[in-house]
C-alpha cells in the first residue's frame, strides 16, 4: 500500500482556509465512543495518526507529542501506555536515545460481557481487545 502523501501527490488545495491548509485528522469512531479510553488516550491516538498520514509508520518522539498536546512528556507517556494496553499501538522500542517505533491497530472486535440476567444493554458490549 503506497503511503497516502503519495497518492495525493497531483492534488493541490486552493484555498487560504488556514484549518484546510494545515491538514486535519480523522479519528475512528470506535475510538471517540470507547468509553475505557482517556480523553488524553483518544487525542494521543489522534497524535499518532496525525504523524503516521504521510507514512506508513510513525516515529513520534514522545517530547514532540506533548509539546504538540500541550501536555508533560509524563503525561504522554501514560496516555501512551493506555493505548498500548488495550491493543491499539503496539511499540517497538529502538534503543538509547531513539525514538520508538509505533504500529497503529485499527481493530475493532466486540464481545459480549459476562451477564447472568436479561438481554443484551448498552453496557453489556465491551471491545475485546
Amino acid at each position: 500500500m503506497k503511503p497516502i502523501g503519495e497518492i495525493l501527490k497531483n492534488i493541490r488545495l486552493a484555498t487560504e482556509n488556514p484549518v484546510v491548509r494545515g491538514g486535519f485528522t480523522q479519528i475512528p469512531n470506535f475510538i471517540l465512543r470507547n468509553p475505557t479510553l482517556s480523553i488524553g488516550a483518544k487525542v494521543a491516538y489522534a497524535m499518532f495518526l496525525c504523524y503516521a498520514w504521510n507514512n506508513d509508520f510513525c516515529f513520534a518522539g514522545q517530547d514532540r507529542m506533548a509539546e504538540d498536546m500541550g501536555m508533560s512528556r509524563p503525561r504522554v507517556t501514560e496516555f501512551v501506555g493506555e493505548l498500548e494496553r488495550a491493543g491499539l499501538v503496539e511499540i517497538k522500542r529502538r534503543g538509547q536515545g531513539k525514538t520508538n517505533y509505533y504500529t497503529i491497530h485499527f481493530r475493532v472486535q466486540w464481545k459480549r460481557k459476562r451477564s447472568d440476567v436479561g438481554p443484551p444493554t448498552s453496557g453489556s458490549w465491551g471491545i475485546d481487545h
